[in-house]
């Protein structure tokens, strides 16, 4: 009896402490852009971390960001490698018409975009399901 309560509070536990970590649609909402991802007040890894946990929740409601052919998976993943080989630049090779492109950026700035693509399309959707109202016809504004 007493194993069955200690591994149902275990359990009880583990469970809460997951989801105070997760990221979910009203902590986006609340979260200013510019004081997360700032990479000089919360450092690199600071920064990445935010964009990972952010961008599996972009993942999983199916709205990840992907700009030039690159998605902020492979932005997070290339930083991240950049990082711990203490590169001032991130190499970022991506396909475009059965052609393999390059773009490089400083490393600062990739952690920047990273974490700002992962953030703001959580925002988006949590705006989107917020406002859709405003934009049908009918509603007094004028397209």
């Amino acid at each position: 009896m007493k194993t069955y309560t200690l591994t149902r509070i275990i359990l009880v536990a583990g469970l809460g402490l997951s989801s105070l970590s997760a990221a979910t649609l009203a902590d986006a909402a609340k979260i200013d852009v510019a004081t997360v991802c700032d990479v000089k007040a919360n450092g690199i890894d600071g920064v990445l971390k935010t964009a990972a946990e952010y961008n599996a929740l972009a993942r999983k409601l199916g709205v990840e960001f992907k700009r030039k052919g690159i998605t902020t998976s492979q932005y997070i993943t290339d930083t991240e490698t950049a990082a711990k080989a203490k590169a001032r630049e991130v190499t970022l090779k991506y396909k475009k018409k059965g052609k393999v492109k390059k773009h490089t950026f400083a490393l600062n700035y990739a952690a920047w975009r990273a974490c700002h693509f992962a953030v703001r399309a959580v925002q988006q959707v949590n705006e989107a399901e917020k406002t859709w109202r405003l934009a049908v016809p009918g509603d007094g504004f004028k397209f």
